[in-house]
């Protein structure tokens, strides 16, 4: 018996959700700051398959369905990226000392 292509990748993507919640929220707040950058350098490798989609449309189109999709994805990927950069620079104010005044 065969399964189904979607079924199978429905199933992983469910899968991930699933793994990809336990692992964020057991993560301690001493590791959040670590976490955010190596989340933001995958949004970067994101954003370089997300140009490749963006430019991979057919030659006579202008506006084909792979290059609207790899626009979109390469905002939110930037979104992500810049939003995650300022949550790190806000966590790591957070552990700053602060300046006592004499």
């Amino acid at each position: 018996m065969e399964i189904d292509p979607f079924i199978f990748r429905l199933s992983i993507f469910i899968l991930s959700i699933f793994v990809g919640y336990y692992v964020v929220w057991s993560v301690t707040p001493s590791l959040h700051t670590p976490l955010m950058s190596v989340t933001n350098a995958i949004s970067s490798v994101i954003i370089v398959g997300a140009i490749i989609a963006a430019l991979s449309g057919n030659d006579g189109e202008t506006f084909s369905i792979s290059s609207i999709y790899g626009f979109l994805a390469i905002i939110l990927a930037a979104v992500n990226i810049f939003g995650g950069f300022l949550v790190t620079q806000r966590m790591l104010a957070m552990y700053k000392k602060k300046k006592k005044d004499k």
